[in-house]
């Protein structure tokens, strides 16, 4: 019994990790509408940003069509500074994303993650930094939380995860 609660248990989890789509909601980032460059960027024609195409601290791996390594979560100001001293792709104006940036990506035909993950794979079931502070609170900055897709606000000291995003030209 103790074997078959523990089977049990791991297909669970992994049944809960995958990501769920509804066919009959209209996608809101269709893969077509995003031109995925050779420098592991990613560009939205609808939008004109430019997307890592993975969360900060992980690289894409061409080979594996996966992002490696560890994405790294960091409070609101060192996701900040990291954007602005970031090189990604020898482009030196990346950003964290505005609140409505960041809402470009939410696939809201989706949930764990909400996003296009042939587009931005392995995107995590968790919050990313917007740069846009929250009006009535300034000690708090908005984040998308990327399991089901909905906006919400973060104490600016907490840790979560970033992707950078720029303007193409």
């Amino acid at each position: 019994m103790k074997v078959l609660g523990i089977v049990l248990s791991l297909v669970s989890t992994s049944l809960w990790s995958a990501q769920t789509c509804v066919s009959s909601v209209v996608s809101t980032t269709p893969t077509a509408r995003f031109s995925v460059n050779a420098d592991d960027t990613v560009t939205d024609t609808a939008t004109g940003l430019m997307w890592q195409r993975c969360s900060y601290g992980q690289t894409f791996s061409s080979g594996s069509q996966s992002c490696t390594g560890t994405a790294q979560q960091l409070n609101w100001q060192q996701a900040l500074t990291v954007a602005e001293n970031d090189e990604f792709a020898d482009f030196k104006d990346w950003h964290v994303p505005s609140v409505k940036e960041l809402a470009s990506i939410v696939e809201h035909q989706c949930v764990e993650p909400a996003a296009n993950t042939s587009v931005f794979t392995e995107t995590l079931d968790e919050n990313y930094w917007s740069s846009t502070t929250a009006i009535k609170q300034i000690d708090h900055a908005w984040a998308y939380q990327f399991a089901d897709g909905k906006n919400n606000i973060k104490a600016k000291t907490s840790d979560i995860f970033l992707r950078l995003v720029r303007y193409s030209k």
